[in-house]
């Protein structure tokens, strides 16, 4: 995805598919007025892109103009077209064809045709690249189509946001998807870590580990380390909303993200009603909570073979991993039942190879 100012957008045409669509617009043209010499007239500023590559697919003689519309500030339409350069050059009984980026509602399209509605032109057509034909309401009938497409707002390719945008070569539309926020589960050497890692990238998430954030705020002696710090050198447990309130500063520390994955949060059923709480009042809430099923066996032989190059004593007791699965098994128990009551608990095969588990993880992410 790319991010322009605060919006994130999500790739939806190629290059390749954008070319296409204008050699068949060009293609459909030449048919009708390769014998003459059309005027095409392209609508500033989006068009500057597809009138330079229509051009360039068109083979037959021809001219070209352009005239300026402006309609769209940031996301929405401003309902008020305003004509800020006008076609100069004598068209009189001559075919016009204008070439437009994108048509939706209509609006410029009426201000097009009666800007060319006192000219005397032979012809008059109208060919867009772009078409949105669920909300288009004109009365006029758009002549040559490159590509219908939903009702999506996109930029790339001479479309912009707040101006932003117009140089990319490929289009992209808004990022409209609700942000996905998943709470990871798996036993030590399921690569929990391993793949937050790849679905962080994927999917723009921010991947929030209980533990780092915790060594992260002692370490730099924050107020809530320090707070931390007293519950744990009097060898109390943290309390659920000072770890909350950790959580909440990655949360706000990272409002560009897609969503996040929690990772180490939460152990008991009350922390994932405190869980549920704080992201409620953010107009948020874990989409899906995903378990990396791995068998025992295959799980304390690759932690055993980890625990050679790590040195870390708990991976080189096979007494101590079992121990730590079961711990593992009476925590997730509660939390399995309080996600699966909320139609909220997936389980995910995690042995193979880590690209067929990303594939698991990701099938299980995009049906949300």
């Amino acid at each position: 995805m790319i991010k322009l100012q605060d919006k994130l957008f999500k790739p939806y045409l190629s290059e390749a598919e954008i070319l296409s669509a204008v050699q068949k617009m060009a293609d459909e043209i030449a048919r009708d007025y390769k014998d003459e010499v059309p005027i095409f007239v392209g609508v500033l500023n989006g068009s500057f892109m597809f009138v330079a590559d229509f051009l360039k697919a068109y083979q037959h003689p021809c001219e070209v103009s352009f005239v300026k519309l402006s309609s769209y500030q940031g996301l929405t339409s401003t309902g008020i077209v305003e004509t800020l350069l006008d076609v100069s050059e004598d068209i009189k009984g001559r075919s016009v064809i204008i070439l437009e980026d994108i048509i939706d509602t209509g609006r410029t399209l009426q201000q097009l045709v009666h800007l060319f509605s006192n000219t005397n032109v032979k012809e008059f057509k109208i060919a867009s690249l772009f078409y949105k034909s669920e909300i288009y309401n004109g009365e006029y009938a758009i002549d040559y189509v490159g590509l219908d497409i939903p009702n999506r707002f996109i930029v790339g390719y001479g479309l912009d946001y707040n101006e932003l945008g117009r140089n990319l070569r490929e289009v992209y539309q808004l990022n409209q998807t609700n942000m996905i926020n998943l709470v990871l589960f798996g036993k030590p050497g399921a690569g929990k870590g391993t793949q937050a890692g790849f679905l962080k990238e994927k999917y723009n998430l921010k991947h929030i580990s209980t533990g780092d954030v915790f060594r992260y705020n002692m370490k730099n002696d924050t107020e809530l380390g320090k707070l931390a710090k007293s519950y744990i050198d009097r060898g109390d447990l943290v309390p659920d909303e000072v770890t909350i309130k950790m959580l909440q500063d990655e949360v706000e520390k990272n409002a560009d993200a897609a969503g996040f994955i929690f990772d180490g949060f939460p152990r008991t059923a009350a922390q994932a009603e405190a869980l549920d709480n704080f992201l409620e009042s953010k107009d948020m809430q874990v989409d899906a909570t995903i378990a990396l099923e791995a068998d025992d066996d295959i799980l304390v032989a690759r932690l055993l073979e980890r625990g050679k190059e790590s040195g870390r004593s708990d991976d080189q007791d096979e007494t101590k991993i079992r121990n730590r699965f079961e711990e593992y098994n009476q925590k997730t128990a509660p939390l399995k039942e309080y996600y699966s009551n909320q139609d909220k608990f997936y389980t995910v095969n995690g042995i193979g190879d880590i690209k067929d588990i990303t594939g698991r993880l990701a099938k299980v992410i995009d049906s949300l």
